[in-house]
């Protein structure tokens, strides 16, 4: 209604114009419509100007001086102790050495800003490690410094498998350090680092529709974990490890609400190697296995089926209740927890053994 207005005032205005030529007799047609195309011109801009706006585009020159050059969030650093860390304002070249934070970049729609990445195999971000116009930086757990200098970020992000780095990265380019904290449980997790994120590109009001249903469904998965018991836990190596709340899946026992008992039996990330017997012998209602193997695609690695579905574990009551929950994304859960497609494929997990049976 607005924009009508306006043009309608665009028509008044060209007929007062022809208007008083026509009386002074100082003005020939051409002119008219000269002047008259000139206020529309006007008009228009303005119009374009304030859809520019509401679109969030840049306006003018001074709308883009209004903008700070620097913020300051909460990240780690190497000793993963949280600093205020001072970062560019809408880093225009982004390194990447994190799969959960490209995952946040990509839901926020800033992918075009990726000048450089780590490999993964993981099928939703593939495409920026297949993509020749983004540099290899190595992985997740190396960076090529070289490689990393070359892409000349104006920002790198990183996950805890590279903090032995952080201060070599350092001297490139300022390093945002996120992880997991299982204090406030992994979805919390996701919707702070999410929204440090964004706040370096002044998308805060984008995260809470990144997280919209993920309360309602982990409530659903509380409500269907309700009193039963687990173990938890992750085959490598041909070995079961325990794991407990403070590390890997601890959204099992944190959020999902499963008593996790062999939780008092571990305080590492990668849990501690366990022997079938204390799984007979915690005879637990449900077993959640995370196949490490599979997730790294180790060469000839036994699959996770084939080292539980042994004589000791199948006389438990998990195995005779069809209750052992092989997580089907394994590599999603061991490299990239903590991003928003992430979550949403872990909480599927879950869902398909615990709710959709």
């Amino acid at each position: 209604m607005k924009k009508l207005s306006m043009m309608l005032l665009v028509t008044a205005m060209a007929f007062q114009l022809a208007a008083c030529a026509n009386s002074a007799g100082s003005q020939s047609a051409s002119g008219e419509t000269s002047a008259a195309q000139t206020a529309a011109t006007e008009v228009q801009q303005e119009t374009g100007l304030a859809e520019t706006a509401a679109a969030g585009g840049d306006v003018s020159a001074e709308t883009a001086a209004d903008a700070p050059e620097t913020v300051v969030i909460k990240s780690y650093n190497a000793n993963k102790e949280e600093i205020d860390l001072e970062v560019p304002y809408n880093p225009q070249r982004i390194a990447i050495l994190d799969m959960a934070s490209l995952d946040i970049l990509d839901n926020l729609g800033l992918g075009d800003r990726v000048v450089g990445t780590a490999s993964t195999s993981l099928d939703y971000l593939l495409s920026y490690a297949e993509n020749e116009n983004i540099s290899n930086l190595g992985t997740i757990k190396e960076a090529d410094m070289e490689a990393v200098m070359a892409c000349e970020p104006d920002v790198i992000f990183v996950g805890g498998r590279l903090s032995a780095s952080y201060d070599a990265l350092s001297e490139i380019a300022p390093v945002v350090y996120l992880s997991t904290d299982t204090e406030i449980g992994v979805v919390e997790s996701v919707r702070k680092n999410a929204g440090i994120i964004a706040s370096m590109f002044g998308l805060e009001e984008e995260v809470n529709g990144l997280m919209a249903d993920f309360d309602a469904r982990i409530a659903a998965l509380a409500a269907a974990a309700q009193g039963k018991n687990a173990i938890v836990g992750m085959c490598t190596s041909g070995s079961f490890n325990v794991l407990g709340n403070d590390g890997r899946c601890s959204i099992i026992g944190v959020e999902i609400g499963f008593e996790n008992l062999g939780n008092a039996d571990t305080t590492s990330t990668h849990g501690n190697e366990t022997s079938f017997e204390y799984i007979v012998e915690k005879n637990p209602d449900y077993i959640f296995v995370m196949d490490r193997d599979a997730a790294i695609a180790t060469e000839g690695a036994q699959l996770a089926q084939e080292i539980m579905e042994n004589e000791l574990v199948m006389g438990t009551d998990a195995y005779k209740n069809g209750n052992i929950v092989y997580l089907e994304h394994p590599a999603v859960w061991y490299t990239a927890e903590g991003g928003v497609t992430a979550l949403d494929i872990m909480l599927a997990d879950l869902e398909s053994a615990l709710i959709t049976q």
